[in-house]
């Protein structure tokens, strides 16, 4: 682990160096799976899960927080390795371990068993991971209340739906899917409660903890066809939380008329463009910022074992502005989203999901 003294010698020696060239094994932004220089004193290294660098969702905005973590301390420099199935998650994790990355970061919830396996051989390497909790004591833990944020985009999509039916439909059967799918289903009950109308959520059972998905991130293919079902079923509103998969369900919803959709993770209309004309909102959780967080917590040799939970209050969650959409939602219902945001912070409304971080 490089010491706080070597990464002050190393900006001196480059202050020294003045205009002199490069090394001509440097690695430079945008190169590629790297970003920063490769003579910066402290290396972090992400691993990501199935789904690409840019797939629009979590892995995406776990390197735009490791690029934003390196913009702001330029003795950071950032790298990646893809993981095209749970079969590379260990390589992966061990390789950076082996490249003695001084922080080892692992996205998704699905490479936890992984990066606990990897950890304890690397007592002495800082491990981060992304949707878990790791109890060791060199693994910082980041996990988000996304129950909550999608319970007003739940209660959004059932105040917004003419049809009475919305839908929700999920990648694979996991935790960090199915939390987002129980807040929905729960706002959308509040909406039915609080005005006494009866709309209906397609593609997941709260009770029976079941409902519709493809089995992975990846078949774009599959998303479309779900969501293709579940409109003829009379949803005009989908909330896919599938990652790159929802562009397949997007695309069918560009396609049909009347229908919207609620994004998952990132702010959907800034994340996929071409498909902002049918963003009603987006179920956000900032994995970026927690990522820097995360980076600059290291960097400063600061816990190895912390953790952290994004919510509403620390705006680790949230709902995504309407955009092209504002004009439609009526000022009672975004009033009503205020108020509710502000009863779920003071704890007034506690969302029930077996998903949700326990403390």
């Amino acid at each position: 682990m490089r010491s706080r003294l070597a990464l002050i010698a190393i900006a001196a020696a480059a202050l020294a160096a003045g205009c002199a060239e490069p090394p001509p094994d440097a690695r430079y932004i945008g190169s590629g799976n790297t970003y920063g220089s490769a003579n910066a004193g402290f290396e972090t290294c992400m691993v990501t899960d199935a789904g690409g660098v840019d797939d629009k969702s979590f892995n995406e905005s776990g390197w735009n927080g490791v690029k934003a973590a390196i913009d702001a301390n330029p003795g950071v420099y950032g790298s990646y390795r893809q993981s095209n199935s749970s079969a590379d998650y260990e390589p992966n994790l061990r390789a950076a371990a082996d490249d003695d990355c001084d922080l080892v970061i692992g996205v998704g919830g699905l490479m936890a068993e992984a990066v606990a396996q990897v950890a304890s051989e690397y007592p002495d390497q800082r491990f981060a991971i992304v949707d878990a909790h790791v109890e060791l004591d060199n693994v910082y833990s980041m996990e988000f209340n996304a129950a909550q944020s999608s319970y007003l985009a739940g209660y959004l999509a059932a105040g917004m739906s003419k049809t009475g039916r919305v839908a929700t439909w999920g990648g694979m059967q996991i935790p960090a899917v199915t939390i987002f799918m129980d807040g929905f289903a729960a706002g959308a009950a509040e909406y039915n409660a609080r005005h006494g109308t009866a709309t209906t959520v397609l593609g997941w059972d709260v009770e029976d903890q079941d409902g519709s998905f493809t089995g992975n991130f990846d078949d774009t293919s599959a998303g479309r066809s779900l969501t293709e079902n579940f409109i003829a079923q009379g949803a005009d509103v989908i909330h896919p939380v599938a990652g790159p998969v929802g562009m397949g369900g997007a695309s069918a919803v560009q396609d049909a008329s009347g229908v919207m959709m609620i994004w998952v993770d990132s702010d959907g209309f800034e994340a996929v463009p071409e498909y902002g004309d049918i963003m009603l909102s987006s179920s956000m959780k900032d994995i970026s910022a927690a990522v820097r967080v995360a980076i600059d917590n290291a960097f400063g040799d600061g816990v190895t074992d912390g953790r952290y939970i994004g919510t509403l209050s620390n705006s680790g969650v949230g709902l995504a502005p309407f955009h092209d959409f504002d004009a439609q939602v009526p000022e009672s219902l975004k009033q009503e989203l205020t108020t509710l945001r502000g009863d779920i912070v003071d704890g007034t409304i506690v969302i029930n999901s077996p998903a949700a971080p326990q403390l």
